[in-house]
């Protein structure tokens, strides 16, 4: 599993106020941007973020090792059991929209596909290019690992809860599928929109292109929310910085790394 923690501050201040992060690597650049922009405006706190998965995020919550639990998937019935069984109750906070964006190598001719399709490929039924239009090559296929949220959310949108094929790659990070995906010309996977770079091509599903538009309007078919969870209702600096984070300013930075704000900030 791919661990990442950064402590964003180029010095820690003695008394400082602590705030522990942890959980998706989608939320991760959001949170990243955020944190970064709070502490130079707040030099008496310090940030520790990780990024090894919502599932992980979450759990961390719900074991009182983290104040925010960043994730790109709603928090299951199973985990609110839990939780309240360790005396937590976590509460959501919607921070940003995404998309799930299937992705090819740049040099693939396929342009686009149905969800029908996309469920056909990850389930195994479709193991040839030549059946959606493209070379007459074997289907390499890319997912997440089961502990993250975008999993769950493709596992739910385009598989129908259906298990995915045992010949997949079961990747950690979205940066992971990024770079397995530019590595081999008939490689499929999917990531989150703020993800996507040259090095990749991301396909239209049923048509509709994953951008602003389609993705607040619900149009593009595997849209989803962004989620931070905090224990109760937040206090302190876990209040001002969620407060931060849904603000204007928070949400021009959530533009500033490629996602989509919960709002129109241009308004």
């Amino acid at each position: 599993m791919v661990f990442l923690v950064l402590l964003l501050t180029s010095s820690v201040a003695f008394g400082a106020e602590e705030l522990v992060m942890n959980g998706s690597t989608t939320v991760l650049p959001i949170a990243q941007k955020a944190a970064e922009v709070y502490m130079k405006e707040n030099p008496g706190v310090n940030i520790s973020l990780s990024g090894t998965g919502s599932g992980d995020g979450i759990k961390a919550l719900i074991d009182g090792t983290t104040d925010i639990a960043n994730s790109s998937r709603f928090i299951k019935d199973s985990e609110i059991t839990q939780a309240i069984g360790n005396g937590v109750f976590p509460v959501p906070h919607r921070v940003a929209l995404d998309s799930i964006v299937p992705v090819v190598h740049p040099k693939n001719p396929v342009n686009g596909l149905s969800i029908e399709q996309l469920k056909k490929i990850y389930t195994g039924e479709i193991t040839n290019w030549k059946v959606v239009g493209g070379e007459n090559k074997e289907i390499v296929v890319i997912s997440r690992d089961t502990s993250s949220g975008t999993y769950e959310v493709w596992h739910e949108k385009v598989l129908n809860k259906e298990r995915v094929t045992p010949a997949a790659s079961l990747l950690a990070s979205n940066g992971a599928v990024v770079t397995a995906v530019a590595q081999n010309s008939y490689a499929i996977g999917y990531i989150g929109l703020g993800y996507v770079n040259k090095e990749v091509k991301m396909l239209n599903v049923g048509g509709v292109t994953p951008n602003t538009a389609t993705t607040r309007s619900g149009k593009y078919p595997i849209a989803r929310e962004l989620f931070m969870f905090t224990e109760g209702w937040p206090k302190g600096v876990v209040m001002d910085f969620i407060n931060f984070i849904v603000s204007p300013r928070g949400q021009a930075l959530v533009v500033e790394v490629k996602y989509v704000p919960i709002y129109d900030v241009n308004k």
